[in-house]
């Protein structure tokens, strides 16, 4: 039976990459923006990268500099090193994801986006998704997991089979996929979602008028988008999709 997100995914606004702020001290992915997040009630999107001990590391980019006070890959380093590693601007180190579980301990829903590992979303992805699994082991709030890559969240299906999982799902323009056009269309229609055994999917919200999206939703996929940085934007973004993840301003809750 495929597993459904708990009814708290769609009422709870999640808060992209948690609630995020640097004027505040509170970087992307970081322990002070989830603290902040679950503080406002809110649920949290995470992403996670894998480290040189294939440990999963709550971090977005591939490679360090843009976050972090360090340069070159996330992969290059050991999760013990990461730590030590600075997040720009905030105090604290690169979490790993058993550390972020403990934080959260249930109290908001935890959507995670694994990291697409293979470079060009194929089946070499590595042993981030294995770390995944060991990590949610034991772990009884709510949460799912998610990935652009298909192939990832096909193994996820096999590691975690209690556990949602859903495709994180895109236009795939040239401008902003490097990836040849016969693959960006085949993303396009958002392939294996149900021999993956998906529930939902997280579609960038420009695009929520896709026909395939319409499709999913007809069968009873849920609906959930990113990311969302206005009010204005939210409005019309709700008008397909049942919740949103956002970033850059307070998302009111329900009433």
């Amino acid at each position: 039976m495929t597993p459904r997100l708990s009814d708290v995914f769609l009422t709870t606004p999640l808060a992209h990459r948690a609630l995020h702020d640097v004027t505040d001290g509170r970087p992307e992915n970081s322990r002070a923006a989830v603290r902040a997040a679950i503080a406002a009630g809110y649920g949290i999107e995470i992403d996670l990268q894998m480290s040189a001990d294939a440990q999963a590391m709550v971090f977005h980019d591939y490679a360090l500099e843009r976050l972090a006070k360090a340069t070159g890959p996330v992969r290059d380093l050991t999760a013990r090193a990461l730590s030590d590693v600075p997040l720009r601007g905030g105090d604290e180190g690169i979490p790993d994801l058993a550390e972020i579980l403990s934080l959260v301990d249930g109290q908001v829903p935890l959507l995670i986006e694994i990291k697409d590992q293979d470079g060009a979303m194929g089946t070499n992805i590595g042993a981030l998704d294995a770390a995944v699994a060991a990590a949610l082991r034991g772990y009884d709030g709510p949460v799912a997991v998610m990935s652009f890559n298909p192939h990832t969240v096909m193994r996820m299906a096999e590691l975690c089979p209690d556990v949602p999982r859903g495709m994180v799902s895109d236009a795939y323009s040239a401008d902003h996929w490097a990836l040849p056009e016969d693959l960006r269309g085949h993303l396009r229609t958002i392939p294996y979602y149900d021999s993956a055994g998906c529930s939902f999917i997280s579609h960038n919200w420009r695009d929520l008028g896709r026909p395939r999206v319409a499709e999913l939703k007809a069968q009873g996929a849920d609906i959930l988008c990113w990311t969302v940085k206005s009010p204005a934007d939210e409005a019309q973004a709700r008008e397909v999709a049942q919740n949103i993840t956002f970033e850059q301003y307070l998302a009111p809750h329900s009433a």
